[in-house]
């Protein structure tokens, strides 16, 4: 599985796992709010800050319903993502303010019009909601400008994402699929970790995964087994108004998961040798080692029993892995209670 890169970020076997903080709607519509995510985003190391980007009369209609009703703001659905748009230059602004804090700037489109816009602002990758997995009239505007394709799977059958990954590889599409449940928040036994393998093979491209648990255990565990992105929704608190809010991890977890994911990809790169480990422990073997110990006064000529030894630290005679050689051997000098046996002290 070839590398690509997304600007000058390498992604693939080798490389440190892209760390995506995901804030969608969690502005709320605030300008101001948006641009506060990405300091705190910038602040607890992640790699990269992804948004949405909704116009809604290019991707909505009264016939849309709430997934969930949780707004007491907007009349509709439509009247929600009308409320949640920004203007080009207030996106050209936010992707300038991510640049400017050494993340990527992610943003997925739902309308080709939202898509025409991204592409005017400049973006370096395409991140596929999974909603989006089969609309062909934005994978075709998305394919042509030949930048790297992040899909998430939420939503689509082994059968859709068939058809779309021979779309991405017949146009030569750098790409990379994310397991997901679209689940608000999703219990540990639907994150589907299983997955991140069963992609790897299937198509022969890099996997990641895209969480909802509101936890950074899944995203931890698929570092381990060799996710090369993870995406995370984020949030000052769970008990903010938003309908993602609830599914998110906090900017401290945030931090935290990316101390984790760096300290695994530590521990992934640097396997240890065993036998060399144990070599190198050799004067802390014989700190803690214990030796054979006589645990009576012993006359020379006795041939040793059970009852005449112990153990003791540190391990400057006998070795006590050598108990079993040392039972029956004859003693050549007496020795005190408290000796400890030399191999110069007995005849085998």
């Amino acid at each position: 599985m070839p590398q690509f890169s997304i600007g000058s970020r390498k992604i693939g076997e080798g490389q440190p796992v892209l760390i995506i903080a995901e804030v969608a709607q969690a502005h709320d519509g605030s300008l101001n709010i948006a641009h506060s995510f990405i300091d705190s985003v910038a602040a607890a190391g992640a790699d990269a800050v992804k948004f949405q980007t909704h116009i809604a009369a290019a991707e909505s209609s009264p016939q849309e319903q709430w997934r969930v009703p949780f707004s007491k703001q907007d009349a509709s659905r439509f009247d929600y993502w009308k409320r949640m748009e920004f203007t080009k230059d207030q996106w050209r602004e936010l992707k300038k303010h991510a640049e400017s804090k050494g993340l990527i700037f992610l943003s997925s489109p739902f309308s080709v019009q939202a898509a025409e816009l991204l592409k005017e602002i400049g973006l370096q990758a395409w991140k596929i909601a999974s909603g989006e997995v089969r609309n062909e009239l934005l994978l075709e505007r998305i394919i042509a400008t030949k930048l790297p394709v992040l899909v998430s799977s939420g939503m689509s059958s082994w059968s859709e994402l068939d058809l779309t990954v021979q779309t991405l590889k017949r146009a030569g599409i750098p790409f990379l699929l994310m397991q997901c449940t679209s689940a608000y928040p999703c219990p540990p036994e639907r994150v589907g970790l299983n997955l991140l393998k069963e992609m790897r093979d299937r198509f022969a491209c890099e996997s990641g995964l895209s969480d909802h648990s509101g936890t950074i255990w899944p995203s931890l565990a698929a570092a381990t087994l060799g996710a090369k992105a993870v995406e995370v929704h984020v949030t000052w608190d769970r008990t903010m108004f938003g309908p993602d809010a609830v599914a998110s991890i906090t900017f401290a977890e945030l931090k935290e998961l990316v101390t984790g994911i760096r300290s695994t990809e530590r521990m992934l790169n640097n396997p240890v040798n065993k036998e060399a480990e144990a070599s190198s422990m050799a004067n802390m073997r014989k700190m803690f080692g214990q030796s054979l110990v006589a645990s009576r006064n012993i006359s020379a000529g006795s041939s040793l029993k059970p009852e005449d030894l112990t153990t003791k630290k540190p391990q400057i005679g006998i070795p006590a892995s050598e108990y079993q050689n040392v039972l029956g051997a004859k003693t050549i000098k007496d020795l005190k209670q408290g000796d400890f046996l030399q191999p110069s002290d007995i005849q085998k």
